[in-house]
C-alpha cells in the first residue's frame, strides 16, 4: 500500500460566495488559513459542500488552483473532480492534477447512474487518464448510485485508487469492504457522526462538513480514534452530535453555509436551485450554535 493521502479530519470546505453569487476568493482565503491554523488534516474544495455542481467548468478549475496555491504544500489539497460524464471529469481531474492537487475525489455518476460494471468503467478509466492518487466518493442518497463490497474489490487493484469516502451509511457494508480490501483501499467517512464506528472498523478519517466550523474539535476526535482511545472520542462525538446532525437539516450546504455566516464568516448564501433555510430552521440552527457558544465568535 502506498503512502495514505491523509489520517485524521479533511474538511469538506463551503465555497463563500458574493451576493450576486460570484465567488469570494478573499474569504476564501479567510477560510482556509482557518482550517490550517486549527489542525484540519487536509483540503477538500469543489465536493458537495463545495457547490461544485453549481460552478461552471472555468470557475471550478479556477477555485482548485487558488486553493492549491494558497494551501501552498502545508496539508493535502484533495480536489473534486467528480461528474456524471467520464470524459468531464477526465477533464476536470487533468486541470486539478496541473494545478498541484494531492489527490482527487470522484463521486458516483448522477442521474443517469450506472450499474456495477458501468461504476467499474468509469472510474478505473478516470484513474488511466491521471497520475494522482484518487478517493472515490460513494453517496446513494444524493446520486441514486451505490459501490458494493464486490465492485470496490475489483477497484482497489487499480493504483491509481487507494480510498474512498464512503456515506452510504452502512456500517455493514464498511465491514465487508474492509474484509475483501484490506490495506488496498483507504476508507473516510463520509458522515460526520459516524466517524468514530467507522475508525473502529479500520477508517483513517473523515471527510467533514461539521470541520467547517468545528475543525480543531473533529481533529481531535479522529486523532483519538488513531490512538485507539475510543472511550474519549465516542465521549466528544457525543456531545457535538446534535452540532454535527443539525447541518443535515436541511439539503447540505445550505445549514452550514448559514452555520458559517451565524459564527462570524461571510460565506454568502447557496447558489439556485438551494435557497436560504425556513425561518423555524434557521433559528432551530441559530439556537443550537448558541448551545456551543458559537455565535458570532469569529467575527
Amino acid at each position: 500500500m502506498s503512502k495514505h493521502i491523509f489520517t485524521g479530519a479533511g474538511v469538506a470546505l463551503i465555497t463563500p460566495m458574493y451576493s450576486d453569487g460570484s465567488v469570494n476568493y478573499e474569504e476564501l482565503a479567510r477560510l482556509l488559513e482557518f482550517q490550517v491554523e486549527n489542525g484540519t488534516d487536509a483540503i477538500i474544495a469543489c465536493g458537495t459542500t463545495g457547490e461544485a455542481a453549481t460552478l461552471s467548468v472555468k470557475e471550478h478549475c479556477e477555485v482548485l488552483k487558488f486553493v492549491c496555491e494558497r494551501i501552498n504544500g502545508r496539508i493535502p489539497v484533495i480536489a473534486g473532480t467528480g461528474s456524471n460524464d467520464t470524459s468531464t471529469a477526465i477533464e476536470l481531474s487533468k486541470s486539478a492534477e496541473a494545478s498541484g492537487a494531492d489527490a482527487l475525489l470522484s463521486v458516483t455518476p448522477y442521474y443517469n447512474k450506472t450499474s456495477q460494471e458501468g461504476l467499474f468503467r468509469h472510474f478505473t478509466t478516470i484513474a488511466d487518464n491521471i497520475d494522482l492518487p484518487m478517493i472515490l466518493y460513494n453517496v446513494p442518497s444524493r446520486t441514486g448510485c451505490n459501490i458494493k463490497p464486490k465492485t470496490y474489490a475489483r477497484l482497489c487493484k487499480h493504483e491509481n485508487i487507494v480510498a474512498t469516502k464512503e456515506a452510504n451509511g452502512d456500517i455493514s457494508s464498511v465491514s465487508q469492504t474492509r474484509s475483501l480490501c484490506g490495506d488496498q483501499l483507504d476508507i473516510y467517512s463520509g458522515n460526520d457522526d459516524q466517524t468514530v464506528p467507522f475508525m473502529s472498523l479500520g477508517a483513517l478519517g473523515v471527510i467533514s462538513v461539521f470541520s467547517n466550523f468545528c475543525p480543531k474539535e473533529m481533529h481531535e476526535i479522529c486523532e483519538l480514534c488513531l490512538n485507539n482511545n475510543f472511550v474519549e472520542a465516542s465521549k466528544m462525538n457525543f456531545h457535538y452530535v446534535e452540532l454535527m446532525d443539525i447541518m443535515f437539516s436541511d439539503v447540505n450546504p445550505i445549514p452550514v453555509k448559514t452555520a458559517m455566516n451565524l459564527i462570524g464568516f461571510n460565506a454568502g448564501e447557496c447558489r439556485l436551485p438551494l435557497v436560504p433555510m425556513s425561518y423555524s430552521g434557521y433559528h432551530d440552527l441559530k439556537d443550537c450554535l448558541a448551545k456551543y457558544n458559537l455565535i458570532g465568535k469569529y467575527a
